[in-house]
């Protein structure tokens, strides 16, 4: 039986980091993966396949639309969907293989088969009908999470779909319906109607990506108004059915009368769900808490000192980064090294275009508090840079204490937010004020000078070109 000082459980973006970092710090250690690709979620199926796509539709919307402007002239364009699904597939083969160069870079033993606890330290690897077992003194759960449904609805990988599906269609839909305005279906859901398909919205509450300030969401809305969206808010989903190429979905409109919407595909994303089947938590003694989570306390451990679990299992945002940095602290406390995660700087980012970001508090959290704040607030319609690339949708908020000054939130839309918005979270682990970010020289022209002149707004209405 091969003996390890830590065995990780799940080759995700958590997972693969944790077992990077334990390695890095002298610590044996073996990741057991069930898939024959290492990445998890993220790489195969989630964040990077997603964003291929993303960019790929994004360069077809921008060939029909705002390639003549540019005075470039095109004939005869369209899309071929399988060389994008294949050049997608080649992103992920890369990034996929990319993972396994790592764990041989740093001897870490790739064990492939489901990981099961046959006690705290003992773990039985089923591939097929191949089984072994290792022993590891600590062990990192890091299985991550899959998608979720609603009662009524059968998900049936063909008509009715999940994000999974949703990335190897084979044909542009006519008319995709897409159950909630979170990241997940507003990222999907631009790839498909920057394509040509019409994409209706059935949302539960009466905003897009309701987690995050209420502004971005209702500034979102217009731009997808624009590119062919519609959207249905405050619409509770009761089902959803296929027949032949058709689909029906059923909801209760805010009144609560019943509604249809018939399209050809329905795309259920309504958020993802902890995974832990087949794990053999309770042989391990493991102890679970509401919503599938394992619980945790602050180190990330279990109530079974010398088992941890991150990412999507414990809880918190589902985030990939968010695991990573989970999965840095746990090797980090095993090797006896006292790391932190300041989770309220954690970002959040939509892909759509313009893309979607913030960090902090929202402006709703800090009302709900009786905080007082200052709100500086810039458009890119104001941006020579943002003019220049023809990318002036959006804006960018900074939300600042009253009487310190000090950045307490920092939320934005616009062209590469997912980018930007690092200035931001590195501003406010070192406890900047507004006044800080104001002063610090930005590049001209550049879209972070948005940044720059929304934190001059917030400190007595200074901006400087609006």
């Amino acid at each position: 039986m091969s003996q390890y000082d830590v065995a990780v459980i799940g080759s995700g973006p958590g997972g693969y980091v944790a077992a990077i970092r334990c390695a890095q710090l002298g610590l044996k250690t073996a990741i057991i993966e069930k898939y024959a690709n290492l990445g998890g979620t993220c790489l195969n199926v989630g964040c990077i396949p997603s964003k291929a796509l993303l960019d790929s539709s994004e360069h077809y919307h921008n060939a029909q639309h705002t390639f003549e402007i540019h005075g470039i002239e095109l004939q005869n364009l369209k899309v071929n969907l399988k060389q994008m699904i294949d050049r997608k597939r080649d992103v992920v083969k890369q990034n996929t293989e990319g993972v396994s160069f790592l764990m041989k870079k740093n001897k870490i033993d790739v064990h492939t088969g489901v990981g099961s606890f046959l006690s705290n330290t003992k773990i039985q690897i089923t591939n097929g009908k191949e089984s072994k077992e290792i022993e590891a003194k600590y062990s990192i759960i890091a299985t991550g999470s899959k998608p979720s449904s609603l009662p009524g609805i059968t998900i049936d990988k063909k008509r009715i779909i999940t994000s999974t599906e949703a990335l190897e269609l084979q044909e542009i839909p006519k008319h995709l319906i897409i159950i909630g305005g979170g990241v997940i279906g507003l990222e999907l859901g631009s790839v498909y109607a920057r394509l040509g398909a019409k994409v209706s919205v059935v949302e539960y509450t009466d905003s897009l990506i309701p987690t995050m300030d209420r502004a971005l969401g209702k500034e979102l809305q217009k731009v997808l108004k624009k590119e062919g969206f519609e959207f249905f808010f405050n619409h509770k989903v009761t089902g959803a059915s296929a027949k032949g190429k058709a689909v029906t979905v059923t909801a209760e409109d805010p009144k609560g009368a019943p509604v249809e919407f018939k399209g050809d595909y329905c795309l259920v994303a309504v958020g993802r769900r902890p995974y832990t089947d087949g794990l053999g938590l309770d042989k391990a003694g493991v102890q679970m808490e509401d919503r599938g989570r394992i619980a945790v306390n602050d180190h990330l451990q279990t109530n079974v000192p010398n088992i941890y679990a991150i990412g999507d299992v414990v809880r918190g945002a589902m985030l990939a980064h968010k695991a990573e940095e989970e999965g840095v602290m746990v090797a980090e406390i095993l090797a006896g090294q006292k790391p932190h995660i300041n989770y309220n700087l954690i970002p959040g980012v939509v892909y759509t275009w313009p893309e979607v970001a913030g960090v902090g508090l929202t402006e709703e959290q800090l009302k709900e508090a009786g905080r007082k704040y200052n709100v500086g607030k810039f458009p890119f319609l104001a941006s020579g840079r943002a003019r220049a690339s023809m990318d002036t949708a959006g804006f960018v908020k900074v939300l600042a204490d009253a009487s310190t000054d000090e950045i307490l939130g920092v939320h934005m839309i616009g062209p590469r937010a997912a980018d930007m918005i690092a200035e931001a979270v590195v501003a406010m682990e070192y406890r900047a004020s507004a006044e800080d970010i104001g002063r610090i020289s930005h590049a001209h022209p550049t879209y972070t000078e948005a940044l720059k002149e929304a934190a001059l707004a917030a400190t007595g209405n200074r901006s400087l070109h609006l």
